[in-house]
């Protein structure tokens, strides 16, 4: 009787009804508006800390690349009066003078614009050719003892020694700096890239891919590049702080850019000098470094964490 009286219930026309067919509409059931890059940008910027440090990072660069251009101050013109040397931060000069009368707010947007050129041509050929390296190194198993042990070779070198003994064995210049630091920076990132792909390659989608006959091109622009960008982006951005840095670090032990180039370097170390006398000379000029460095890498972890599916909503 009970079971009548639920069937009843359940079968009442009144309450339940057939559901209709929409052929239209039963194309966008499985539909979804997601997009990657999307949701990476909208979760990195979510962080108001994040879009000080980029608007910042970006206005430097701005003003490190047009400030040479539309500035009238020589920042190479050595000053003949005395009274012009050494003077303190003022309404004319920002930064002060250094101990040749040059604005060294003019030589600190002029350092910032040769060292940005130089971290970013030395990210772009780090990440750029460690991304190739390790593309092949993950995908062919027969590298594996050549690419392990010229890796185990040239990070067991200190880096410090490393940089040292080229910059004594080629003369100092911008690229004597470029190739003492890229010659060793992309094998790093090639081990990086090669442990990345090694998991993607192995993953089921993948095997599925190679199962089913799909050209290694179409496998790695569709399943394997789309999953790697987030990082060159990433190890690109940690890379900038990193050269720039190293930079400074050389010019400190003399074996930098030449005394009459204008980078960063050059000016924290020419005014280490007068450090103890004029300490604004060094302390304004490594402000900047210290800005772009830690903007750098929070800007770099930061995307790397927006980059990861599961934090985006």
């Amino acid at each position: 009787m009970e079971s009548k009286k639920m069937a009843n219930a359940v079968l009442n026309p009144l309450k339940f009804r057939a559901a209709v067919f929409d052929t239209i509409n039963s194309e966008d059931t499985g539909f979804s508006n997601y997009s990657y890059w999307r949701s990476t940008i909208r979760t990195f910027f979510k962080n108001k800390a994040v879009v000080v440090l980029v608007a910042l990072v970006f206005a430097m660069i701005v003003m490190s690349i047009f400030y040479p251009i539309f500035s009238d101050v020589d920042p190479t013109e050595v000053s003949l009066f005395p009274l012009d040397w050494n003077l303190r931060p003022s309404a004319k000069h920002w930064f002060g003078t250094d101990t040749l009368g040059r604005d060294i707010w003019a030589r600190a947007w002029y350092g910032c614009r040769n060292s940005f050129l130089l971290g970013f041509c030395i990210a772009l050929s780090d990440v750029g050719f460690g991304m190739i390296a390790g593309a092949l190194w993950g995908y062919n198993k027969k590298l594996d003892p050549f690419m392990i042990e010229l890796y185990n070779i040239m990070t067991n070198i200190p880096s410090t020694v490393y940089l040292v003994l080229l910059a004594y064995i080629m003369n100092t210049s911008y690229l004597t700096l470029f190739i003492s630091m890229a010659s060793r920076g992309w094998i790093v990132e090639a081990r990086f890239f090669r442990n990345r792909i090694l998991s993607l390659r192995d993953s089921e989608y993948n095997i599925a891919s190679k199962c089913l006959g799909t050209p290694m091109h179409r496998i790695a622009t569709r399943n394997i590049i789309p999953h790697i960008v987030s990082l060159i982006i990433m190890e690109a951005a940690l890379c900038i702080p990193y050269s720039i840095g190293s930079e400074v670090f050389m010019g400190f032990v003399g074996v930098g850019m030449p005394v009459d180039a204008i980078t960063l370097g050059n000016i924290v170390n020419q005014g280490r000098a007068s450090f103890t006398l004029h300490p604004y000379q060094m302390l304004l000029p490594t402000a900047l470094l210290c800005i772009i460095t830690v903007a750098f890498y929070v800007i770099g972890n930061k995307f790397a964490d927006a980059s990861d599916p599961r934090n985006h909503i």
